[in-house]
Parts: structure tokens; sequence; C-alpha cells
């Protein structure tokens, strides 16, 4: 458990550098490079399906093999330590609480200073929606879905696959998600193409899901949020996400906070209405951003918690490499 501790420490201090070397960028040069020879557009949806699920099973591969990889040359030097270090940085790569809370207080401080036209642009670099008429509350409420639904993506569901398998497959998860937003879209070129990826993507995050959607009432309840609203709204509204998987956050804190989410978007200019989660409550209002970053970090620092004592349970060791 001491490498996640040390991953999330080393995340809150120093976030996610960007840089062309990152693990997730060069993840997504190995997904481009795939998809440049395996992607042809004259071929039937059939045969787009299947390159695409090969393209699936090669980044996979490559990816888990690079994690193992490099544990392989950690454990070279004989020093615990090293390989205790190796693992807590590779894994702050897999994750980003202090990425997805900087983007959130970011908006959030531009719709106070009342500056909504910036607050728009940097909307538009966390979602695929339009975001150039968005309102305060509708700008609002795109930080906080955004903010609810990646605790899972960019959080516990890394966590939760280092818990299971050490390193390789926390690596192997990154860049399942990572196929998910380069190609699981529903689009003429992706329809068929990025389809197992998609479906890959919902099936690694049906478990973390879950447990987080479960831990965000326990949350609300120890940051002294609606828990009851949250536990009733995640029960009424979860399957009313388009996603299998997005609805287990999103409608939890939706109800936490005493607000609706969902609603009209608009992607490249077609309307699209997202069936609503929660009561209004209350009117979205910039500070909601500020407590929706409260229960990412209360469900991350709470999974470590209860990931420490399973491990403890069971001895001190997963098969995966997951130590105390």
């Amino acid at each position: 458990m001491m490498a996640a501790a040390l991953a999330f420490v080393v995340d809150c201090l120093i976030g996610d550098p960007r840089s062309s070397l990152h693990p997730v960028v060069l993840m997504g040069k190995l997904i481009s490079f795939f998809e440049g020879l395996l992607y042809h557009e004259q071929d039937s949806d059939r045969k787009k399906f299947f390159c695409g699920f090969v393209l699936m099973v090669c980044v996979l591969a490559v990816s888990y093999g690079a994690a193992e990889g490099i544990l392989w040359l950690a454990a070279l030097s004989g020093n615990p330590y090293v390989s205790l270090a190796v693992q807590a940085v590779c894994l702050s790569f897999m994750i980003s609480p202090r990425n997805l809370a900087e983007a959130g207080r970011e908006i959030r401080d531009y719709l106070l200073e009342g500056n909504l036209e910036m607050a728009r642009f940097k909307v538009g670099w966390i979602v695929g929606r339009d975001t150039d008429k968005l309102t305060e509350g509708e700008a609002t409420r795109a930080a906080v879905e955004t903010i609810s639904e990646n605790t899972v993506d960019g959080v516990i569901s890394p966590l939760f696959y280092f818990f299971v398998g050490g390193l390789p497959l926390a690596v192997a998860y990154r860049a399942a998600n990572t196929m998910d937003s380069m190609i699981g879209y529903k689009n003429d070129k992706y329809l068929f193409f990025g389809r197992a990826a998609a479906r890959m993507d919902d099936v690694w995050n049906y478990i973390p899901a879950r447990l987080t959607g479960l831990m965000l009432v326990a949350a609300a309840f120890l940051l002294g949020f609606d828990w009851r609203g949250a536990w009733r709204i995640l029960w009424r509204d979860a399957s009313k996400h388009p996603s299998p998987n997005g609805g287990w956050t999103e409608s939890t804190v939706a109800g936490a906070l005493g607000v609706r989410l969902g609603g009209l978007n608009y992607y490249f200019g077609k309307p699209s209405f997202r069936t609503y989660m929660g009561d209004p409550v209350h009117a979205l209002e910039a500070r909601h951003i500020t407590l929706a970053i409260h229960m990412m970090y209360a469900v991350t620092m709470m999974f470590l918690v209860l990931a420490s004592a399973a491990l403890w349970l069971l001895g001190g060791n997963m098969p995966g490499g997951f130590v105390l």
C-alpha cells in the first residue's frame, strides 16, 4: 500500500507534468501508430471492428509488458526502496486528482470573477461538448459532471487495478481508458473501429464505478453533505446515464450537493439531451465545483485506507505485487 500512498503524495505535490515523454502521451502515440496501420476507410464494418479489436489487444499487451519491464529493471538494483520509488512514480502518472482539481478550481475562479468567456474556454479543455454559449450554471454543471465521472477514470480505477494486479494492471487500465478517449466514439469513423475499445473501457470501470458511488455516499456523510440524498439519488438516477458507469458517480454527487446534473448539451452544433440526475434543490453555483473536488479527494483517501485494511486482512500482500 505504501507505493499507492506515495503515488498520491507525489501527485498532490507535483501533479501530472506536461511532457512528450509522459506515459499517457506515449500511449496516445502508440494508439495512433496502430490506428494508422489498421484503420482503412474502405473496409467493411466487420473488418473495422476486427481491426479495432486487434489494436486494443496490441496496445494493452505493449502497455502491460512495458510496465513489467520497468519493474524488472528496478528489481535489478536489489534495493526494495528503489522498486518502491519506481512503482510510486509510475503510478503517480496513472492517476490525476491534482490535475482534475486544478482544472475545476480554474473554472470556478473565472466564474467567481465574472469572466464567463474564460470559464467557457477552460471548460472546453475538459469536455467534448460545445462551450461557446454556456451559461454560468451550464459551465458549473460541466465541471461538476467531469470531476464526478473522472473520479473513477482518473483516480479510483487506476488505484483499484494497482490493488488487484500491481503496476502492470494499472498501466493496462490507463491504456484502455486512453483508447476509449481517442477512438471510443459513436461517429462515422469510429462506430465500429472503436467499439471494442469503448466496450472494454466499460468493463474495466464497472466495479470501480460502483465502489466509488458507494464511497461517495460515505464521503458525503463525513463532509457533512446530504448523504441521505446521495443514497436516494444514486439508486433512483444512476441507471439514467447513457454510460453504464457514469451515473454511479454523477447521480451520487448530484444528490449530495442538492443539484441537478444532466440536461441539454450541444456537440458540433447538434443538440443532445442527457436525462436529468438529481433534484434542483440548489441552483448550480461556482461553489459546487469546490464541493465536488472535496468529495473526490475524500473518496481517494477513503479508498487508500480501505485498501490498506483489506491488505492487512489478507496478510499484507496481493498477487499483483501491491505490498504494504
